[in-house]
């Protein structure tokens, strides 16, 4: 075997997903639940969608569980979404369904890829791109490792026609626009709320429903809807989190149209 053959086969073949991504119609960040939930369902519609996650691993929480115990669990309402991407489960009790948390972070992100989405890892967003009427345009990508080392290093620019923010918790791109331009957000303050105690039952109803175009050319999924619109938390059950990418996929759609 050639060394030089084999760096060049890597480089050349990353090159080439790289360069497709940079103009695409959907821009999803972060590859947790939400974010490779919708990236399989845009895919499957033939939606040209990439998955942009800052760290090595993709799964986002799913991989510790509840407190590194990697298990989870779903509520009847998303255990056919797991049957759909043949994740094994078993009925604990009426409406509680455990599943393994290696086996759904792993189906997540085979079946996201195999439906044609791209996933880039160790791939940061910086920035976000502003258009005509402060529509969110695209993203500015850096290498993770880059803003770690808090390197000196100028970043480059994809355009995608929607972005989708699941980056968790943290809300990066929602926090990224209001700071940035003073944005005013499409919630009752106007502003990014917070995210609320652990309230499983009333969490679980509101995350879907608060899966939303947030702003212009921005739809909000999985925990940043819930940080961004001030919902509780909800702790390792993940049917809301799956449901959520689902809508978001299914808005995404909608607004391309």
């Amino acid at each position: 075997m050639d060394e030089i053959i084999i760096s060049k086969a890597i480089t050349e073949s990353y090159i080439k997903d790289l360069l497709e991504a940079m103009d695409i119609d959907v821009a999803i960040v972060g590859a947790g639940p939400a974010g490779m939930v919708a990236a399989y369902y845009l895919a499957k519609e033939k939606v040209n969608t990439a998955i942009f996650e800052r760290k090595l691993s993709i799964g986002g929480g799913i991989w510790g569980g509840g407190m590194m115990f990697n298990k989870i669990v779903v509520q009847d309402e998303a255990k056919e979404l797991l049957d759909k991407f043949g994740i094994a489960t078993t009925e604990y009790q009426k409406d509680y369904y455990v599943a393994s948390a290696i086996e759904m972070a792993s189906a997540l992100c085979l079946q996201a890829i195999k439906a044609g989405a791209r996933i880039f890892n160790l791939v940061s967003v910086e920035d976000v791109v502003i258009r005509e009427n402060d529509k969110v345009s695209g993203l500015v990508l850096n290498w993770s490792p880059v803003l770690t080392e808090k390197l000196h290093v100028d970043p480059l620019a994809m355009r995608a026609k929607l972005v989708v923010d699941a980056t968790g918790h943290d809300c990066e791109i929602c926090q990224l626009v209001t700071r940035k331009i003073g944005a005013h957000l499409r919630t009752p303050t106007g502003k990014i709320i917070g995210e609320k105690p652990m309230w499983a039952e009333i969490a679980e109803k509101q995350i879907v429903e608060n899966t939303r175009e947030v702003y212009p050319g921005l739809i909000v999924a999985g925990m940043a809807a819930s940080a961004v619109f001030g919902l509780p938390r909800m702790g390792p059950i993940f049917g809301g989190m799956l449901l959520s990418g689902k809508r978001a996929a299914e808005l995404a759609i909608e607004l391309l149209k």
